[in-house]
């Protein structure tokens, strides 16, 4: 199981949200490619990194931060950068596979505009996943700010007959807060998807390393670790060496 440490950029700024709610947000570090080069030195195979901006209103003008990312993460051959956040067409996917990203995550636009997943994952096999986020199990988008008519676990396979090569299940009310991860229901969820899950909101130590890592025969691939890596309430070799276990 990998263990994939979160760069959230707003304003062009290394931040963390509570639950996803902009007015409590952390600004960890004014420059996202100084945490990017902390993660990969200490062992990180891979960078999530999400355009909150780019979530919220469908655009974004965090390319620069976003470059800069990518250029630490090459200075380690392998590490894979990750990028979701306001892609919500061809030109987008097109556009930060240009930049240099190596996989993005569409998340509303695979709600709203379905077509989009199956147009971007025929045209780039492999190098498309979704990002589904849901509050008590319902989907929701717009950078969180809007809920979908559909749960999660009945999203999934959806995704995934269009195309999906992996997906990021994000429980919203543990994220940001260092709860605990809802093993449980990212289980299910990740038996519903048939690909490889990225479980994301709420890890707090390595006991939900464990717990993901013993529960990754329903299709858990990976874990998506922030705030807890940015208060140094945890560490990433650690996680690295637990997952690896």
């Amino acid at each position: 199981m990998i263990v994939v440490p979160a760069i959230d950029i707003r304003a062009g700024k290394c931040v963390r949200l509570k639950r996803g709610d902009f007015a409590r947000e952390t600004v960890f570090d004014d420059d996202p490619a100084v945490p990017a080069a902390r993660w990969v030195a200490e062992g990180a195979e891979a960078l999530h990194v999400v355009d909150l901006d780019g979530a919220r209103v469908g655009h974004s003008d965090n390319r620069r931060a976003v470059e800069s990312v990518i250029a630490e993460a090459r200075r380690k051959p392998g590490v894979v950068v990750e990028l979701g956040g306001g892609i919500r067409d061809l030109a987008a996917v097109e556009h930060w596979l240009a930049v240099g990203v190596d996989r993005v995550i569409i998340g509303t636009a695979a709600v709203r505009r379905p077509e989009v997943v199956e147009q971007a994952a025929a045209a780039y096999p492999g190098r498309v996943w979704v990002g589904i986020d849901a509050r008590d199990g319902i989907v929701a988008t717009d950078g969180w700010t809007r809920q979908a008519r559909m749960t999660a676990v009945e999203l999934a396979p959806q995704v995934v007959d269009r195309g999906a090569a992996g997906i990021v299940y994000t429980d919203i009310e543990r994220d940001g807060l260092q709860t605990g991860v809802n093993v449980s229901a990212t289980a299910e969820f990740a038996r519903a998807a048939g690909v490889p899950v990225y479980a994301s909101g709420g890890v707090a130590s390595a006991d939900d390393i464990t717990a993901l890592r013993d529960s990754r025969s329903s299709g858990i691939a990976g874990v998506i670790v922030g705030r807890a890596l940015y208060d140094g309430s945890t560490k990433l070799k650690d996680l690295l060496a637990v997952a690896a276990g």
